[in-house]
């Protein structure tokens, strides 16, 4: 399998050269250069395998430069019921007879759905890196559960180095904790005085400075790194046959989105035939993507437009994975996949412009992809975290409650609805105590974790002061590991 940029670059090597590019030499995507599909009765056949069995059969169509043993132990190594908490890795709950289930992500050690792909990227950095005798120095932005995951699923990674760009006092306490309060040499923490749109483009302007790039070896593990949407595909089989459904029935999908790459890889599991319905985009008050589902155009938010909300992680303006999604509508609705009109329309957004699709045949390709849109508000989530919690005894997070919130108009008659869980709600306690009076429960390795030391640095939005920074660090630590 070769892959190539959203933007038209084209030959950018296999899934082992993605997986520490980060961004395409043209500021683009990567993406295969073609996506393997599923006949009904291969889809079938999938039906009982162990979550790591899964993985491989999933997986392994876009993956043919590491070995069949090596990515099988890589698989069976992640994805273990001491890392996630459950034999099933990603167990699937019924909400009571609604026909809604809640398909369960947040189980891994950082209590994020991120973990599910992190982990599998822990592993295979470092497999990777050691066969190639390399380094790799992440530099990556979260709006609050990448970072943690990230960080948790680097932990001891000889070979690997961690530099993770947050927006300054914008994450819940406990996402802050869980990452301010690491001291490993090898993870840097940055509080960036913005949102995460700022952070997400300060990535992005670093890994457009080539000689810098290749200098500090800088990779990416962001949603824009192939790797991890490629294994979030992964669990919307899981839930899918989770189900129990007839051969080839259909299930719609639920995702809280921000960044689109969670939606994105169920956009990639029904291309490869998994029989998904509807996928429900759930946004809250920074509501960029719904605006495009239901308008047609995609309008991106400056800085100062996006608000603080209760559900902080999808306080994101520019959606980067909804480049990936454009580049294949592009090709559905021309006949071809072709990376020119994907640049130009990243051109536009990049000068503040509008991108409108209504009216043309690439909104006509972007209806018949089976995305619907809802947005939800503070009063929405507190209201359904406590709705739930009263009809079904669970307790959510208020990301997860944005997605139910949404999920609920959509459902339609007969078709099981999966919301996906995105975090345990004690990362964002705050907001559950004023939902429903009470905290949620706490895992025992995070008790007091708010009152432990931090050490983190806060950085100006400012490319110059960051490539100075990053360089000082690992310049300091290659003259330590030197003597």
């Amino acid at each position: 399998m070769k892959y190539v940029s959203t933007r038209g670059a084209q030959n950018l090597g296999g899934f082992c050269d993605v997986l520490l590019l980060g961004l395409a030499p043209d500021g683009g995507l990567a993406m295969p250069g073609r996506i393997p599909t599923f006949g009904p009765e291969q889809i079938e056949a999938l039906r009982g395998l162990s979550y790591p069995e899964l993985a491989y059969a999933v997986m392994r169509p876009f993956i043919d430069d590491i070995p069949e043993a090596d990515l099988k132990r890589l698989l069976h190594e992640t994805y273990r019921a001491e890392v996630f908490g459950h034999p099933d890795i990603a167990p699937l709950t019924a909400l009571g007879d609604s026909g809604l289930y809640l398909l369960e992500l947040s189980n891994g050690p950082s209590l994020a759905f991120k973990d599910m792909a992190m982990q599998f990227l822990g592993q295979v950095f470092e497999y990777v890196l050691e066969r190639r005798g390399e380094h790799l120095n992440i530099l990556g932005a979260t709006s609050g559960d990448t970072g943690s995951a990230a960080e948790y699923a680097m932990l001891g990674k000889a070979r690997v180095n961690v530099f993770m760009l947050s927006p300054h006092g914008r994450m819940s306490a406990f996402q802050q904790a869980q990452m301010f309060s690491l001291r490993e040499p090898n993870i840097f923490n940055i509080a960036v005085t913005g949102v995460f749109d700022d952070c997400q483009d300060l990535v992005k302007a670093v890994n457009a400075d080539a000689g810098f790039k290749e200098r500090y070896e800088i990779g990416a593990v962001n949603s824009i790194n192939w790797a991890r949407v490629l294994a979030q595909a992964v669990y919307y089989f899981k839930g899918y046959f989770a189900l129990g459904l007839p051969a080839g029935a259909e299930a719609d999908f639920c995702v809280p989105s921000g960044n689109f790459g969670n939606v994105f890889a169920g956009y990639l599991a029904r291309s490869m035939g998994l029989p998904i319905g509807q996928l429900v985009v759930a946004s809250n008050e920074n509501d960029v993507l719904h605006e495009f589902f239901t308008t047609g155009t995609y309008h991106v938010r400056p800085a100062a437009r996006v608000a603080v909300t209760s559900s902080p992680s999808m306080d994101i303006g520019k959606a980067s994975n909804f480049e990936r999604y454009l580049y294949l509508i592009t090709g559905a609705s021309l006949g071809t996949v072709s990376g020119a009109q994907t640049l130009a329309w990243w051109q536009d957004v990049g000068e503040g412009r509008p991108v409108h699709l209504a009216g043309t045949p690439h909104w006509d390709a972007v209806r018949a992809s089976r995305f619907v849109a809802g947005r939800s508000t503070h009063a929405d989530r507190l209201n359904t975290i406590r709705e739930v919690d009263a009809e079904f005894g669970r307790l959510i997070d208020p990301h997860t409650a944005d997605g139910v919130f949404v999920a609920r108009p959509h459902r339609r008659s007969g078709v099981p609805m999966v919301c996906l869980e995105t975090a345990l709600p004690i990362k964002f306690e705050d907001t559950v105590r004023e939902a429903v009076g009470r905290s949620p429960e706490r895992p025992a390795r995070f008790g007091g974790i708010e009152a432990l030391e931090r050490q983190f640095t806060v950085m100006d939005n400012d490319v110059e002061a960051l490539k100075a920074f990053v360089a000082g660090r690992l310049d300091d630590r290659r003259r330590d590991a030197q003597g």
